[in-house]
């Protein structure tokens, strides 16, 4: 196993027989999708529905042999399943670089248990210090977002898809704004959700109930304090 697998192999050992499960979007929150199908296909694990959070987790799960239901059908989840962008000492994350941070973040919410799977490569001091800030913006005047959004102290890039800008699940766009530091993320998300346009932010603040950390000496298990 690589250390993602690793982390992912860890969380999927909280799953139990009769859970809502939320399905994270991004290639950790996948391992552990193969690895929930893998039990259900032995018999671990049974009687499990899968929320996904983006159309790639639907046809993950969906391959995986994982029976899928809606936040409509089942408004409570017992233990989401995902990855991170990066991780700082609060357990404050970025999320979003594989593009599904709404839905992401709703699935968060909506969960008892947020676990979160990375390698350490993904855990900084401060954030907006490796990864960008992922802003979901509606596609109705995104031009006329970017200086407000660069008035925050970074620098907002439209996310393409080749040549076209790169729609999310919800058929909006994404500004990757790349900072020097997030000092406050708590005012950040205000300001950025101020700004009339903007969906949605990648920063998730007290949703982690558990971060799983794969390294080469092993597994962490960091909670909140």
């Amino acid at each position: 196993m690589n250390l993602r697998q690793m982390a992912a192999a860890r969380a999927v050992e909280l799953v139990q027989s009769d859970m809502i499960v939320g399905l994270g979007t991004g290639a950790t929150a996948g391992f552990a999708i193969e690895m929930i199908g893998q039990r259900l296909r032995d018999g671990t694990l049974r009687n499990i529905v899968g929320i996904p959070t983006s159309s790639g987790t639907v046809r993950l799960a969906t391959k995986a042999g994982i029976p899928l239901g809606t936040l409509g059908e089942h408004p409570s989840i017992d233990l989401t399943i995902d990855g991170a962008d990066e991780v700082d000492p609060q357990l404050t994350l970025i999320k979003g670089q594989g593009g599904a941070l709404l839905h992401e973040k709703i699935v968060a919410r909506a969960s008892r248990r947020e676990v979160i799977v990375v390698d350490d490569s993904k855990l900084v001091r401060l954030l907006g210090t490796k990864a960008p800030l992922s802003v979901e913006v509606v596609p109705f005047g995104w031009p006329t977002y970017v200086e407000p959004i660069r008035r925050l102290g970074c620098e907002p890039v439209l996310r393409r898809a080749g040549d076209q800008p790169y729609v999310t699940d919800e058929g909006n766009y994404i500004l990757d704004c790349r900072f020097q530091g997030i000092g406050d993320p708590e005012a950040l998300e205000c300001k950025l959700n101020l700004i009339p346009g903007v969906v949605e932010n990648g920063l998730f603040i007290g949703l982690a109930g558990l971060v799983i950390v794969a390294s080469e000496s092993g597994l962490r298990e960091l909670s909140p304090q």
